[in-house]
């Protein structure tokens, strides 16, 4: 492990460890490009009810906002836990380059903070995830057609 790294993920867990003893829960994030730190979140799906409020989400949204582009290529996050798979969803769709966690599943599953079963259901086939997911075709005008002649016109 180089010396930034430890670094950066010794910054993730401070702030993990700040949000656990403000109430929250123990998850911090820190999104660096060219070896500065761009942005940072923390977990704050108790202190706002929103499930979705996780460190990771949050870094990326404040680094969107300091970078001003939603492509977030060449930028590293440093999580202090294993991000769960709606994050790490988030850093490709966000162009992310690498991820690097202090706290993996197993460390936290005795806890209840492991995503694994979340990672292992997804694994599977739709018709076998415990969720329902079905796709039902519209018919026209289509969305996306609609979409693309007003990006090419504007």
């Amino acid at each position: 492990m180089t010396d930034a790294t430890e670094r950066f993920l010794t910054e993730a867990i401070a702030l993990a460890r700040a949000n656990a003893d403000r109430g929250g829960r123990p998850f911090g994030a820190v999104v660096v490009k060219d070896g500065a730190v761009v942005a940072t979140g923390i977990n704050e799906i108790l202190a706002t009810g929103d499930p979705t409020a996780h460190a990771e989400l949050g870094a990326i949204r404040a680094a969107s906002r300091a970078l001003g582009s939603p492509d977030l290529g060449g930028c590293t996050v440093f999580a202090s836990g294993h991000p769960c798979p709606m994050c790490m969803a988030a850093m490709r769709l966000s162009g992310v380059s690498a991820v690097a966690y202090a706290y993996s599943n197993d460390d936290g599953a005795p806890y209840g903070l492991s995503t694994a079963a979340i990672y292992a259901d997804l694994a599977k086939p739709f018709a076998e995830q415990s969720m329902t997911i079905r796709h039902v075709p519209q018919g026209a005008p289509d969305l996306y057609a609609d979409w693309q002649r007003r990006q090419q016109a504007g």
